[in-house]
C-alpha cells in the first residue's frame, strides 16, 4: 500500500437506497411557498440529498426579498432571469440574469428586486436546512403563478415573528 493509498479514506459503497432525483418546477408535485414577497419552489430538499444541500427556484417580484440576515451556511445564486440588488457587507452589486453570487458562511447580506420587472433565481443552499425553515414560516401556495394570501397586518406580524423565532434553529440571525 503507497503512502497515498494510505491518507486517501475510501469512498464508500454505492448506497442503492438512495435514488435519481429530477426537479422540474412545473411538476405538480412541486411545493411552492409565498415568502418575502416572492414564490419559492422547493426543487431539491435535504431530505432528497442526506442533508447535503437543497435546491429552490426563487421567483421575486419587483420590490421583493428578505431582510439582512447572516447564517452558517454556504448560499449561492444564480440568475436566470432580470436582476437582482444583492448587498455583501454593507455594500450594494447589481446582479443580472446569467451571473451566479456565492454567499460565504456567516456574511451579512439579503437582495431585493429593484429591478420594476419580475426576476427568477436557483439558490443552492449547503449543507440543507433552508429549505425546511422557508416550509416553516411560509405560506404554501398553489403553484408558481398563484397569488400571495392575502395577508392582515396581524398576520404579516406573526409571520415576521415565526421566522424571527425560527431562525437560531437554522443557524440563522436576523440583522
Amino acid at each position: 500500500m503507497t503512502d497515498r493509498e494510505r491518507a486517501t479514506p475510501a469512498i464508500p459503497d454505492d448506497d442503492p437506497s438512495r435514488t435519481l432525483t429530477v426537479a422540474n418546477p412545473d411538476d405538480p408535485a412541486t411545493t411552492y411557498i409565498s415568502l418575502a414577497g416572492g414564490t419559492y419552489a422547493m426543487l431539491i430538499t435535504g431530505e432528497q440529498t442526506n442533508g447535503q444541500y437543497c435546491l429552490i427556484d426563487m421567483r421575486i417580484p419587483d420590490g421583493g426579498g428578505p431582510p439582512p440576515h447572516r447564517h452558517d451556511f454556504e448560499e449561492m445564486f444564480t440568475l436566470l432571469e432580470g436582476e437582482i440588488e444583492f448587498t455583501f457587507r454593507g455594500e450594494k452589486h447589481l446582479v443580472r440574469a446569467g451571473s451566479t453570487v456565492n454567499i460565504p458562511a456567516n456574511a451579512p447580506h439579503n437582495f431585493r428586486n429593484t429591478s420594476g420587472a419580475p426576476a427568477r433565481m436557483l439558490c443552492v443552499c449547503t449543507p440543507a436546512g433552508q429549505d425546511e425553515y422557508f416550509l416553516r414560516v411560509g405560506d404554501e401556495v398553489a403553484g408558481k403563478d398563484a397569488p400571495p394570501p392575502q395577508l392582515t397586518d396581524d398576520e404579516m406580524a406573526e409571520r415576521r415573528q415565526r421566522a424571527t423565532d425560527l431562525a437560531p434553529e437554522y443557524r440563522t440571525e436576523m440583522l
